[in-house]
């Protein structure tokens, strides 16, 4: 199958050769990658990969990046973190069917993970809701990317905590 996301990157300080940036790339692996470097100091690949599922396209896309860039620290795997207007242009409907969804269904819709005058939502528990309800269009393959980029990005933010600080928040927060 192909699955569709990206890796994105915070390079290390000091002289960057873009080319040669590239070339490492492509030579491990990532030539199925369109490979972003505008932004000084950051690297973007936005990947179309074959695999036998998402977890494996990700896992051998984050070490074939490793391999090439061992000093790159990433940042996140997209998609993960998304707003109504991204989700209403993955589902084909308009922002504001996608908010007027959103608001019918207060008590079941999930809750964002950032509130304020722009929300955000974890994909993985839109799409799963949107799946449930069996109105949309939804490809398993973008399903199950946006799981695997939550699973990544959550362990990966999850390190940041000493342990005893993230124990103790389990539970507290239910």
């Amino acid at each position: 199958m192909e699955y569709i996301f990206t890796l994105k990157y915070q390079l290390t300080e000091g002289p960057r050769d873009a080319d040669s940036l590239v070339g490492r790339l492509g030579e491990a692996g990532c030539d199925d990658a369109l490979v972003g470097i505008g932004l000084p100091g950051r690297l973007a690949l936005a990947f179309t990969r074959e695999a036998d599922s998402a977890d494996a396209a990700v896992r051998s896309a984050l070490a074939d990046v490793r391999r090439a860039v061992p000093e790159a620290r990433l940042i996140e795997v997209a998609p993960d973190l998304v707003g109504l207007t991204d989700v209403a242009e993955m589902i084909g409907v308009s922002r504001q069917n996608m908010r007027k969804l959103m608001l019918s269904h207060p008590g079941t819709f999930p809750a964002p993970v950032h509130e304020g005058s722009a929300s955000i939502w974890h994909l993985a528990d839109v799409l799963a809701w949107l799946q449930a309800k069996g109105s949309y269009a939804l490809t398993m393959e973008a399903l199950d990317v946006a799981r695997v980029a939550l699973q990544v990005n959550l362990t990966k933010e999850s390190r940041r905590l000493p342990r005893r600080a993230a124990k103790a928040f389990e539970a507290l927060v239910g």
